[in-house]
């Protein structure tokens, strides 16, 4: 009797042919196609003029990569009011020069940043399916997770340096101010609740009442931090860290967040709401990946330009 292979064999050829071509295109083509993500929020008091906010965050950047290092130099020609730097921006131990000469041109205006995991530890590789799993099982970071063993160790410090130098200001768990042109903004800003450096006692206490507009900074959008900055009134929270989801089911969106955030709230625009108060949140989706998954799918790299605007 002879066996029936045929079928079968043009079917698995057929799966393999696509997976390959999903991978060409997610890691040759999408990972590299950036975008500016445009935003209009209205939560500035009544009078005040509009500020045009340019939010970069997750740039995890790989030595070598020098169309997205000339695509973050070409952002100031937007001309941002001020920069916001969500974190995340190594994925690499070597590539520290490479992102100051990548954000050299946006220093010349007003910024504030945070870091991330991956500013402080070097990337290790890992099963993608490790996300879904540990979405099922609720652990996230080292807030669910074991403390990593052996992490290497990246040179923040200097990038920390070179941002201080250029007149960022370092909002780890702390406050800070920037006068602008159009008003005085004061922010709050808290360390990687992923990896459990969040303290928000250290910065309790809500707005500045006495700045024209206070903004909540972080990386990772925990729950946590959203509902402590929600809680004391806080308006405007900018966070970093899920890429988005990465990976993508077109028509559907994200599987996971990599928090306890929910995957409706993944990237973009959104709200907060704690007991009657509500915040505005804003998720960048991040222009790079993780050098271990350089992929993305549906879900191109992005940086956002916020408009923020009186409210109505």
């Amino acid at each position: 009797m002879r066996a029936r292979y045929g079928t079968p064999l043009k079917i698995t050829a057929g799966l393999t042919a696509t997976a390959a071509a999903g991978l060409v295109y997610s890691a040759g083509f999408e990972a590299r196609s950036f975008r500016l993500r445009r935003v209009t929020v209205p939560v500035l008091p009544r009078g005040m003029r509009d500020l045009r906010v340019l939010q970069v965050s997750d740039i995890h950047m790989v030595s070598g990569q020098r169309k997205k290092r000339a695509w973050l130099q070409s952002l100031a020609g937007l001309r941002p009011d001020l920069v916001v730097n969500t974190g995340d921006n190594l994925s690499d131990t070597e590539a520290v020069p490479e992102v100051l000469d990548a954000l050299g041109p946006l220093m010349e205006f007003p910024g504030v940043y945070v870091f991330g995991s991956n500013d402080y530890y070097g990337p290790r590789p890992r099963n993608p399916a490790r996300y879904l799993l540990e979405k099922v099982q609720g652990r996230h970071g080292l807030n669910g997770n074991k403390p990593v063993v052996g992490a290497v160790h990246n040179p923040w410090e200097d990038m920390r340096d070179a941002f201080d130098a250029a007149g960022w200001v370092d909002l780890t768990n702390t406050r800070g101010r920037l006068k602008l042109p159009q008003a005085e903004l004061a922010f709050t800003g808290l360390d990687d609740p992923h990896i459990k450096r969040d303290r928000y006692e250290h910065v309790a206490g809500g707005p500045d009442d006495s700045a024209d507009f206070t903004v909540g900074i972080v990386h990772a959008p925990y729950l946590r931090a959203l509902d402590a900055f929600t809680a004391e009134g806080y308006e405007l929270i900018l966070a970093g860290h899920t890429h988005g989801g990465q990976v993508c089911i077109p028509f559907y969106g994200a599987l996971v967040t990599n928090c306890d955030l929910d995957t409706d709230r993944v990237k973009g625009l959104s709200t907060h709401t704690v007991a009657n108060r509500t915040s505005y949140l804003h998720v960048s989706a991040g222009c790079g990946a993780n050098r271990y998954t350089p992929v993305r799918f549906a879900c191109p790299p992005e940086v956002t330009l916020l408009t923020l605007t009186a409210r109505p």
